[in-house]
C-alpha cells in the first residue's frame, strides 16, 4: 500500500487547485524523499531534463504557433463565413455555425480552450442578439470545441502517438472519422433544441452553389493547411516535426501576402503565446516523465495491467470499464494531463485484449474531451463561463443534452472499430 501513496498524494494536490505539473513533481518527490530515499535524487532531476529531449516533441510548439497565426491572420473570419454558408439557413443557424466552426478550426487550432475562447468572444454576443439565450449559447461553444483536439493536427495525438509508439500520421488520419460524428452528433441535437425553442436560421436561405464556392475559394487556404499535412506525412514527404514547421511558414505566408491581416507587430504576441503555451505543456510531460519512472519501479502499469486482466477477459467489459474510469477522472483532471498520466498505464493492457492502439487512442481521445465539459473542473466549461460570464448552474442545464450527443458518439467510436477507424482504412 506504501507504494500506491504518491497516487494519493497526487489527487491531494489535484483538489487543492495546484497546477498539474507541479502537483506530479510534488508526488514524485514525496515518493523519492519519503518512500524510495535510497534513489539519488541525480537520477530524478535527470528524468525530468531528458524527458523533453525528443525530437518528435518539436512538433508540440509548431502546431501551437500554427494555430496563434492562423488567430492573427483572419483565417477565423473566413471561416466562420464558410461555415455559414454552408448551415446558416437551417434551423438554429448561428449555433450550427458554431458546431461547424469548431471542426473546421480543429485542423488548425488544435485546442480545444482556445477554440472555446475564441468562439466565446465572436460567437456568443452574436447569437445573443439573433435570440439565443446565453446560457446555451456558452453550452453549445464549450461542446463544440471538444471536437479541435480531435480534428488533426490536435496535440493530443501527437503526445498519445508518442506515447503508445504509433505512427503520428496515422492517428492524424484517424482521427477525422470521430471528430466528424461529433460534429454531425452536435448538430442533431442543436437541431432538436432549435426546433423546440424555435432558434431561427442566420440566412433567411440556403445559399446558391456559386455563393457557396466563391466563400470556399476565399477559404480554401486555411482548409488546405491540414490537408498538406496529412498528405505530406501519408506519403512520405516529411516528418511530424517537419510538417509542423512547414504549416508555421505556410500559414505566415498566407497571413501576410494572402489575407493581408497578419502584421510585424503580431510577431512578438505569436511568439509569446507559443511560448506560454509550449512551457505549459512541456512542463507537464517532463513532470509526468518522472511520475511515470516512479509508476515504473513500483510496477504500477504492470499492477493495473494484471488486475484488468484478473477481473474480466471480456475486451467489451475492459472497454467499458476504462471508459467509466476515463470519464471520472475526466472530471478532475484536464485532458493533457490525463493523456500523459493515464496512456502509459493503459496501453499495455488494452494491447493484451487485442485492442488496435490506435483505436484505443481514438477512445482516449473522444473521452477525455467530453470530462472538459462536465463539472466539477472540466477546463472549457470554466473557460467559456468566465469569459461569457454564465453562473455554472445555469452553464450546467443546458449542457447535459450535448453531452449525451458525444457519449453516444464515445460509445460508436468504442465499440464499432471500423467507424472508428474509418479514414485510416480508406487511405491504407
Amino acid at each position: 500500500m506504501e507504494a500506491l501513496l504518491p497516487i494519493a498524494v497526487l489527487f491531494i494536490l489535484f483538489f487543492l487547485n495546484i497546477p498539474i505539473a507541479f502537483a506530479l513533481m510534488g508526488a514524485s518527490l514525496f515518493y523519492f524523499v519519503f518512500i524510495n530515499s535510497s534513489m539519488p535524487i541525480q537520477m530524478v532531476v535527470q528524468q525530468f531534463v531528458t524527458a523533453v529531449e525528443s525530437f518528435p516533441y518539436l512538433a508540440v510548439p509548431f502546431f501551437i504557433m500554427v494555430g496563434s497565426v492562423m488567430n492573427h491572420s483572419g483565417i477565423s473570419k473566413a471561416l466562420m463565413d464558410f461555415a455559414d454558408v454552408l448551415v446558416g439557413h437551417t434551423k438554429g443557424g448561428l449555433a450550427q455555425v458554431n458546431v461547424l466552426l469548431s471542426a473546421l478550426m480543429g485542423g488548425i487550432s488544435g485546442s480545444a480552450n482556445a477554440d472555446a475562447a475564441m468562439q466565446s468572444k465572436i460567437l456568443v454576443p452574436e447569437m445573443e442578439r439573433k435570440g439565443f439565450s446565453k446560457p446555451f449559447s456558452a453550452a453549445i461553444t464549450a461542446a463544440s470545441s471538444a471536437i479541435s483536439p480531435v480534428i488533426p493536427p490536435g496535440t493530443n495525438l501527437i503526445l498519445y502517438a508518442l506515447i503508445a509508439n504509433v505512427s503520428v500520421g496515422d492517428m492524424f488520419l484517424a482521427a477525422y472519422m470521430p471528430g466528424i460524428l461529433m460534429a454531425v452528433a452536435l448538430m442533431i441535437a442543436v437541431h432538436i433544441i432549435s426546433v423546440r425553442r424555435n432558434y431561427q436560421p442566420s440566412r433567411e436561405k440556403m445559399c446558391s452553389p456559386l455563393t457557396i464556392f466563391k466563400q470556399f475559394i476565399k477559404s480554401i487556404w486555411a482548409l488546405f493547411i491540414p490537408f498538406a499535412i496529412i498528405m505530406g506525412m501519408r506519403f512520405g514527404v516529411f516528418t511530424p516535426t517537419e510538417a509542423g514547421g512547414i504549416a508555421v511558414v505556410f500559414a505566415a505566408i498566407v497571413g501576410f501576402f494572402v489575407y493581408k491581416k497578419l502584421k510585424l507587430e503580431h510577431i512578438p504576441l505569436i511568439l509569446m503565446d507559443t511560448v506560454k503555451s509550449t512551457g505549459a505543456v512541456m512542463a507537464i510531460i517532463a513532470s509526468a516523465k518522472v511520475f511515470g519512472y516512479y509508476l515504473t519501479l513500483e510496477r504500477i502499469p504492470q499492477m493495473i495491467t494484471e488486475f484488468l486482466v484478473n477481473m474480466t477477459d471480456s475486451p467489451f467489459v475492459l472497454l467499458i470499464v476504462i471508459n467509466v474510469l476515463l470519464l471520472f477522472i475526466g472530471m478532475f483532471i484536464e485532458g493533457g494531463a490525463a493523456l500523459v498520466i493515464l496512456a502509459p498505464l493503459l496501453v499495455p493492457a488494452v494491447k493484451m485484449f487485442g485492442v488496435d492502439p490506435i483505436h484505443f487512442g481514438m477512445i482516449f481521445i473522444v473521452n477525455i474531451m467530453i470530462g472538459g465539459l462536465t463539472p466539477p473542473f472540466g477546463s472549457m466549461m470554466f473557460t467559456v463561463c468566465s469569459i461569457v460570464n454564465v453562473k455554472l448552474e445555469d452553464f450546467i442545464k443546458e449542457v447535459w443534452p450535448f453531452i449525451a450527443a458525444l457519449l453516444i458518439v464515445l460509445l460508436l467510436v468504442t465499440y464499432s472499430e471500423s467507424a472508428a477507424l474509418f479514414t485510416l482504412n480508406l487511405f491504407s
